[in-house]
């Protein structure tokens, strides 16, 4: 299988025979050369027998997509989310909207855990999904990732500047304090659902995607960081 993960900044990739991973990588949507560079690396292999991508980032990187695996005859596997798929149940009110990347990050996680879990993907922005001890997805939030929120404060108010400051208890300079800022307000959504989820049950906790360093320090509940579990996930899915 040939998997893809594509993403509002960057698309991950993996190739998968036998259950194993052996090839990885990671595209920049704007870099069109590396596009272009991949589409030759794949034009040496034979054909993978299913393609499955889980793509968040609209017709023009759904176009790059076929394009890219234009090498071989084979339709691409747009994933969607499903009411049921793979023992994990849907509770959106409309399921085929739920994100392909939350979808398949939930089937992931219920494969790794069978118990009640918060799943926590740190991109671009960041989702914050409730997993039950039954398997059904309960619900969950989106909020601007971690690098957005710091974005927006920089170039929308005309004093901040641009400097990065760390992160502080009590910030003592305007870096330290947008930095701080973003991580509590993070931090404080992450927690707050997972005491809402932990009051039902015991649950774990799952944080994935390339922002998920700067937040681990300051969470207080434990944590398992797992790389790439939206493209896991389509594994899974393309196993079932």
């Amino acid at each position: 299988m040939l998997l893809f993960d594509a993403g509002n900044t960057r698309c991950k990739w993996a190739w998968v025979e036998n259950g194993n991973w052996l090839r990885e990588g990671v595209l920049l949507n704007s870099d069109t050369q590396s596009w272009h560079n991949q589409k030759e690396t794949f034009a040496q292999l034979a054909a993978p027998e299913k393609i499955l991508v889980s793509n968040v980032a609209g017709t023009a990187i759904e176009h790059g997509l076929r394009e890219l695996c234009s090498v071989w005859s084979l339709q691409l596997d747009m994933v969607v989310a499903q009411s049921e798929q793979c023992d994990v149940y849907n509770a959106y009110e409309q399921p085929a909207q739920l994100g392909s990347d939350r979808w398949a990050a939930l089937i992931a996680a219920w494969n790794r855990t069978h118990q009640a879990c918060l799943i926590v993907n740190c991109g671009t922005a960041t989702t914050v999904d409730a997993l039950s001890d039954r398997g059904e997805f309960l619900g969950g939030l989106i909020l601007p990732g971690i690098e957005l929120m710091q974005r927006s404060l920089v170039n929308n108010t005309a004093q901040l500047g641009q400097e990065i400051g760390a992160p502080r208890n009590f910030p003592r300079n305007t870096p330290d304090a947008i930095v701080s800022g973003v991580i509590r307000a993070t931090t404080g959504a992450i927690q707050y659902q997972y005491n809402l989820l932990s009051s039902q049950s015991s649950v774990k906790c799952i944080v994935s995607g390339g922002a998920g360093n700067a937040l681990l320090p300051h969470l207080t509940m434990e944590v398992e960081q797992v790389d790439n579990l939206v493209l896991h996930g389509l594994q899974v899915i393309g196993q079932g």
